[in-house]
């Protein structure tokens, strides 16, 4: 058996890297798709509305398959999973994108596999290294070197603060998909992403947002691509890669998807990669790498995920 990075199982498997490599595509539009729903529709409630809908197809999924459902620990995990996954982090992320660029979005966001291993560290599940902690370091250089020199941040301290809540509560809800196991994903999603609509649509109602559906094009467009490949497909995905990967390992699709999101909003919406944005992007992706990618720390964490199994 190789002791490569493929994480729990410690080795190398295909089926595991095609499942890395579609969450990355599938999230690294949903970051462009969430720009043109808001075109029209307000940011909690074009989010409940997506996981909504999204839940309403796992249900019937799971329904289909006659599968088992959760009970007991396991219910109140994937609660708890849903309301941070679904809820607390897309309302944040919702709110961040009407004020910074998804690439910029992005970029914050590969920051979360540092996220992940200090909270998996603190939790018991994972040992943290001291390359670990300057690779952090270096993700910050990154993410301060972004506030300070793009455009969307300028005076608007509260969107980075924002981003980096949301990245702090994804990091958690990757370890909580890791303790849900012997379900389906579309059993935890179905659970997961209709506990967070629920608090997305109360979020929207306390904040009086109009209730409407989209009529431009594009954001119909966009709306229907979130709900079917960007929650469904992504989500579904997610879970298979998390019970195969330590939480940490899960977490590495955020440091690729700032590179594909820059490049697809710079195709799409015409929005100029600046060297700012390059260079606080190498920071931040250095910083993961150094901190969590790296070969070696890589083959050390599935010979002990391994070991412990």
């Amino acid at each position: 058996m190789s002791t490569g990075p493929s994480g729990a199982r410690g080795r190398f498997d295909l089926v595991t890297w095609l499942l890395f490599l579609g969450c990355v595509v599938l999230a690294s539009g949903n970051f462009i798709a969430v720009r043109y729903s808001n075109l029209e529709l307000a940011p909690m409630w074009g989010a409940g509305l997506r996981f909504a809908l999204a839940a309403l197809i796992f249900t019937l999924i799971a329904a289909s398959m006659a599968a088992k459902r959760p009970r007991g620990q396991a219910r109140r995990t994937t609660v708890l999973y849903g309301l941070l996954n679904f809820g607390v982090f897309f309302a944040l992320m919702y709110w961040s994108l009407l004020h910074v660029t998804a690439g910029t979005a992005t970029v914050v966001m590969a920051a979360v596999p540092l996220f992940t291993l200090l909270f998996a560290a603190a939790q018991g599940l994972e040992r943290l290294h001291p390359r670990a902690l300057v690779g952090a370091v270096l993700a910050i250089v990154g993410i301060a070197w972004l506030a300070l020199s793009s455009t969307p941040f300028s005076g608007t301290p509260l969107a980075l603060l924002t981003l980096v809540l949301a990245a702090a509560t994804i990091a958690q809800s990757i370890i909580l998909g890791k303790r849900i196991a012997g379900f389906s994903p579309a059993v935890t999603n179905s659970l997961g992403m209709g506990v967070g609509a629920v608090l997305l649509l109360l979020l929207s109602l306390a904040l009086g947002e109009p209730w409407v559906w989209p009529s431009l094009p594009e954001a119909r467009l966009a709306l229907l691509y979130l709900v079917t490949l960007g929650s469904v497909g992504l989500f579904a995905l997610t879970l298979l890669l998390i019970r195969r990967w330590s939480p940490s390992a899960s977490a590495y699709v955020l440091v690729l998807v700032p590179i594909v999101t820059l490049l697809l909003e710079a195709a799409i919406a015409s929005v100029p990669i600046t060297a700012g944005a390059v260079v606080g992007a190498a920071f931040v992706m250095l910083g993961a790498w150094f901190g969590a990618l790296s070969w070696r720390g890589a083959r050390r964490e599935a010979r002990r995920t391994v070991a412990t199994e």
